[in-house]
């Protein structure tokens, strides 16, 4: 789904749709590779120098953890590291990871990325898990792959049933086959970043919905009582390392008179551990580094880099990110860190006030820059950055996908290259990278910037864009992309056979719902409706494959975006009575549409759900899209 060059999806090598396969064409280890996220792995191309310990740092915990993974005969099975968002605990995970795989121990990693959707919900953990153990022994694999040609359904039943049937039952059948040295199976279990899992966004929740937060929490503790249940209360011989932040799930289940309070060894890497000697040695190796590249090694001195470490209150991200600010190419370092120490509070009186006061400075001076440029006049550089933020979060299209940046920019009446021009001052916080689609994708070098920083307007301050700000903007663009787009006489069957305008325009009627959140926007739907703009979504809806092309057959989705349209029209009607009634015209008429649509998909259904009864033992390609 979606054209290579204007649409892209991240990552789309898995697939979680739960739909029943009712043909031969593909065995069970086939179907369960199109359940798992590649992009989770610890060696994955998408986690390309992923950040892990400097040589020589983080020494003690490394050992710590080495030690606990090494001595099989421990009395935990599981191990919980929790600590601050920027102490390196996915760092530490990634060189646990590396350490692991060097010594033939690895059973399995999976890396949870609330940026990344094709690996920030539950849904694909426990088949990733299974893929990567299942790959260590024949025997295992035909296991995994009988249970998935058993039940193809498993991939959307509770997690501590997909844990049973793809990860103990069938190890429980490796063990009893005899065949096998069992103690010499790899038999380390990682996972990072359990905080950052998400919980399936459904049709009827909105994005940044008050529910969400609830329903990730809820996942995160499911997974958690299906380790314990399932692979801690079997005689199974794995040992498994979670890496997260102490939010509610896991600190419940690790505090007094919670489900793993007992089962469970605990590191407190921000309490147990003093990372200041550790950064301390990672900005002195950084920057003689930069000093061997000038030619001065003398640039810098020892006192400067104290007080940077003592401004760090142990955060390690602070220091990464005053790395990546001083060593940018275009400016002399010595400046950069003059910059960066004129920044630093003498006295921090709260948690990240460094980072905050860093990160502040460094987009106010980007924003600066971009607005001074007279091309750029009238421009909001913060909320024009917000947007690009929430595409890349995955949490701007209404579908979940992620739209390339130059078919965002032309919606937002930008230049095509945009993106580009924006993070050109934000060098030490994001970057651009091509993905296999070989679109240009915003990535932040550490979630604390948009996650944290932000998303809270208590950190960001004067730099905080509410939410309804980037709603009506999102709003207001979509109008005029669908009010200047011109009449399509025709539209081809698929995204990728479509022009880039028809692409623009169909984006804008996807994303119009936003309106929804939008405010104070009363004067732009009257204008929008007197310039024909509901007549050129109904001129698209009406082609043959118009509905299909908007909503790309979520019809759960397209049920949304009517009722949204819906309660808008009421409203509207209460103050701009004529322009309601039009717009309610327009909705009287796409309803059955939809209904109808329905209705076939329906029909759809239950005609495979008989082909499916009617030959158990049959699979088919095209019902795992």
């Amino acid at each position: 789904m979606g054209d290579l060059h204007h649409l892209e999806a991240p990552n789309a090598t898995h697939v979680t749709h739960n739909t029943v396969v009712t043909s031969g064409a593909m065995d069970g280890w086939e179907i369960l590779q199109k359940h798992t996220a590649p992009s989770a792995l610890h060696n994955s191309g998408a986690r390309y120098d992923a950040p892990k310990c400097d040589e020589g740092t983080r020494v003690e915990v490394t050992r710590e953890l080495m030690e606990w993974i090494e001595d099989r005969d421990g009395p935990q099975q599981l191990l919980c590291m929790t600590g601050a968002a920027g102490s390196g605990k996915s760092a530490l995970q990634q060189s646990i990871a590396e350490l692991c795989a060097g010594d033939n121990i690895l059973g399995a990693a999976y890396f949870i990325s609330a940026a990344d959707r094709s690996r920030n919900t539950a849904s694909t953990i426990v088949p990733t898990i299974a893929y990567q153990l299942g790959s260590n022994h024949p025997i295992l694999q035909r296991a995994v792959s009988a249970a998935v040609e058993r039940d193809p359904l498993i991939f959307c039943r509770s997690l501590k049933t997909q844990m049973d049937a793809l990860v103990v039952r069938p190890f429980e059948n490796l063990r009893r086959s005899n065949e096998y040295d069992i103690s010499t199976f790899p038999y380390t279990i990682l996972m990072d970043g359990l905080n950052e899992c998400q919980g399936e966004l459904s049709a009827t929740m909105d994005p940044g919905h008050v529910n969400l937060r609830r329903n990730a929490e809820d996942r995160q503790a499911e997974l958690l009582a299906a380790i314990k249940n399932s692979l801690l209360n079997n005689d199974l011989p794995f040992r498994i390392f979670i890496a997260s932040r102490p939010e509610w799930a896991i600190h419940t289940a690790l505090g007094t008179g919670g489900s793993l309070h007992e089962l469970a060894y605990h590191i407190q890497l921000s309490d147990q551990y003093d990372a200041t000697e550790d950064m301390r040695r990672y900005l002195q190796r950084r920057f003689q580094d930069i000093g061997i590249r000038i030619g001065q090694p003398d640039w810098f001195t020892e006192g400067e880099i104290e007080t940077l470490v003592q401004a760090g209150s142990g955060q390690f991200v602070y220091v990464a990110t005053v790395f990546k600010y001083v060593s940018e190419r275009r400016a002399s370092p010595t400046n950069m860190l003059k910059t960066v120490l004129n920044w630093t509070p003498g006295q921090a009186t709260r948690p990240f006030e460094a980072l905050d006061i860093l990160y502040t400075n460094i987009l106010s001076n980007a924003k600066e820059a971009y607005e001074a440029v007279d091309a750029h006049s009238g421009r909001d550089f913060l909320l024009l950055f917000r947007v690009f933020c929430l595409n890349v979060r995955r949490n701007l299209s209404s579908l979940g996908e992620t739209y390339a940046p130059d078919l965002l920019s032309a919606v937002l009446n930008l230049e095509s290259n945009a993106l580009e021009i924006l993070t050109l001052d934000l060098r030490s916080l994001v970057y651009l990278k091509e993905d296999v689609l070989g679109t240009m994708v915003l990535i932040e070098y550490h979630k604390s910037l948009i996650s944290d920083f932000m998303d809270e307007p208590s950190r960001a301050k004067d730099l905080f864009v509410p939410g309804s700000r980037v709603d009506t903007h999102l709003t207001k663009c979509c109008m005029q992309t669908i009010v200047e787009s011109p009449e399509v006489n025709s539209l081809p069957d698929s995204w990728e056979d479509m022009s880039f305008p028809e692409q623009c325009l169909i984006m804008a009627i996807r994303e119009l719902d936003y309106l929804k959140f939008a405010v104070a926007i009363d004067d732009e739907i009257v204008d929008f409706t007197h310039k024909g703009g509901w007549h050129k979504i109904d001129m698209v809806l009406l082609k043959p494959s118009g509905v299909s092309l908007v909503f790309l057959g979520d019809w759960d989705q397209t049920f949304c975006w009517i009722g949204y349209f819906d309660l808008t029209a009421d409203d509207l009607k209460k103050r701009r009575p004529e322009a309601g009634a039009i717009m309610s015209k327009y909705i009287d008429k796409w309803k059955p549409l939809f209904e109808e649509k329905e209705r076939e998909r329906e029909d759809s259904d239950s005609d495979a759900e008989s082909t499916s009864s009617g030959s158990d033992d049959e699979f088919s390609d095209s019902d795992v899209d």
